[in-house]
């Protein structure tokens, strides 16, 4: 008997512990182990019907537990079970939250959409568990355990918020994503346009019916866009400076490491440059070009080769003759092509397009710039060559330097083409008189004017002259007029 009194103190202060320890509104309740414990030293193991006990003097029994504590006890297992599967709930999350990551690296489009879809059941049943767990410290706490509600509810938030933050940033970049989606599409639709070129008017007359309604579509659209102004021009030309440049300089080291004959190569530019030697021009015997400046030449060949056929609407690849049939709608292409494409990297175009207008035109310049004994000299083979005569395009440091200039020249041109009335191009040839306002000496002076008696010994870039009278200068190279 004294060892029944004894158990049943124990149990007192256990009760009394938990109760200051994890109070829940304003009753008291019996820790998890309690609860869910068994008492080994109960004299029968079953429900049966108990006979009356005998009570030494001074045992008291203990009174049979009230309506609050049965109701405490059982919120007690609620929240026990709650807190259970809010963990389960958070386990299940990471692990989808890791497949979703897995699924970017190598990328695979149905493992991510799977695991998105796991990542928001999980936030959502958290959700759900947050009003459960609200619910619950409502029904225990009764009118006077506000502040504990909201100490509850803090607690509760902070477990979840980073949750519910990560679910926000998820949908800022599902936004953000599906930006870039369309703007790709846009780009897309636009170098489909690029490739098709004008064969608009040779489809059927069903079909160019729906193809015009969209266009008047898309033509309104464009009114509120930015037109066409004169002053991009200055700044498309610097792109095609700093393009060419950068190609030259790599294309002369390649020469210089393949033990080319730089002089020769140089004389044999020069001698590209003179006039038709039907007009009896005499051949070039010594080169004019000073130490240290066959960039200059190499320049000029580059650009002469990648400016030829500027002056037609597709660089003489076809007879197309859009710009005549329907100036208007040819310049709005023109632009909104120039705009599609600025922002666009060569590459990646020419790797789902390979074969439109402006990989035709890459591959066409490729040709022509570098012949196959300069290739074979410089790389030992014609694999490069190889492949753009295939249609592809090669993924080499040369071939993406030549791809930057490329690129710099047919936004150029498009430029040129979308302004009314299209601006003139013009270069100094070989002898002519040097003037300052059409011409810029790629050869600095001091005190940058050109001293008197020099003249045009080749030309490196074309200038142009705009339909509002503004200049951009042609680059050349000026030698005093006796060393011709």
């Amino acid at each position: 008997m004294a060892n029944k009194v004894s158990n049943f103190s124990d149990l007192i202060q256990r009760v009394t512990s938990s109760c200051l320890l994890h109070p829940i509104g304003s009753n008291r309740h019996y820790a998890a182990d309690d609860i869910l414990s068994t008492d080994d030293d109960s004299d029968y193991e079953d429900d049966k019907v108990k006979p009356p006990k005998c009570y030494d003097a001074g045992e008291v029994e203990a009174p049979p537990p009230t309506v609050t504590e049965y109701k405490t006890e059982k919120n007690m297992v609620e929240m026990v079970t709650l807190m259970t599967e809010v963990f389960e709930t958070v386990s299940f999350l990471k692990k989808a939250y890791v497949t979703l990551q897995e699924a970017h690296c190598p990328w695979d489009q149905d493992k991510m959409r799977s695991s998105d879809v796991a990542v928001v059941a999980e936030l959502r049943k958290l959700g759900v568990l947050r009003e459960r767990f609200r619910r619950s410290v409502v029904r225990v706490g009764g009118g006077g355990g506000e502040s504990r509600r909201t100490v509850a509810g803090v607690t509760l938030r902070e477990v979840v918020a980073p949750y519910e933050a990560a679910m926000e940033k998820m949908k800022n970049e599902v936004k953000s994503k599906e930006a870039e989606i369309e703007n790709l599409k846009e780009k897309l639709n636009a170098a489909t346009v690029v490739s098709s070129g004008g064969s608009v008017g040779r489809k059927s007359r069903s079909h160019s019916h729906h193809q015009s309604k969209k266009k008047v579509n898309y033509s309104s659209q464009l009114q509120v866009l930015p037109s066409p102004m004169p002053d991009l021009f200055e700044p498309c030309i610097s792109s095609v400076k700093e393009g060419s440049k950068s190609f030259t300089s790599l294309l002369l080291s390649l020469m210089k490491s393949a033990h080319w004959d730089i002089a020769a190569t140089v004389r044999s530019i020069e001698a590209s440059t003179t006039s038709n030697p039907t007009t009896g021009t005499p051949a070039i015997r010594d080169s004019i070009v000073g130490p240290n400046h066959a960039k200059y030449a190499l320049e000029s060949y580059v650009n002469r080769k990648i400016f030829q056929g500027f002056d037609h609407e597709t660089f003489y690849m076809d007879g197309s003759l859009s710009s005549l049939l329907n100036p208007n709608q040819f310049r709005t292409e023109c632009f909104t092509q120039y705009r599609d494409m600025k922002s666009m990297d060569p590459i990646e175009l020419l790797g789902i397009l390979p074969t439109c207008q402006f990989g035709n035109f890459c591959s066409k310049k490729y040709l022509s710039i570098v012949h196959p004994k300069m290739e074979e000299s410089l790389f030992g083979d014609l694999e490069q060559r190889s492949q753009v005569l295939a249609g592809n395009h090669p993924r080499t440091r040369f071939y993406g330097e030549f791809l930057v200039l490329a690129k710099a020249v047919w936004l150029l041109h498009l430029l040129a083409f979308s302004l009314d009335p299209p601006p003139t191009h013009f270069e100094g040839s070989r002898g002519a008189e040097f003037h300052p306002q059409f011409m810029e000496s790629v050869v600095r002076f001091p005190g940058g004017k050109v001293a008197p008696g020099h003249v045009v010994g080749f030309p490196v870039s074309p200038g142009f002259k705009l339909g509002n009278g503004s200049i951009v200068k042609a680059r050349v190279y000026v030698v005093p007029k006796s060393e011709l």
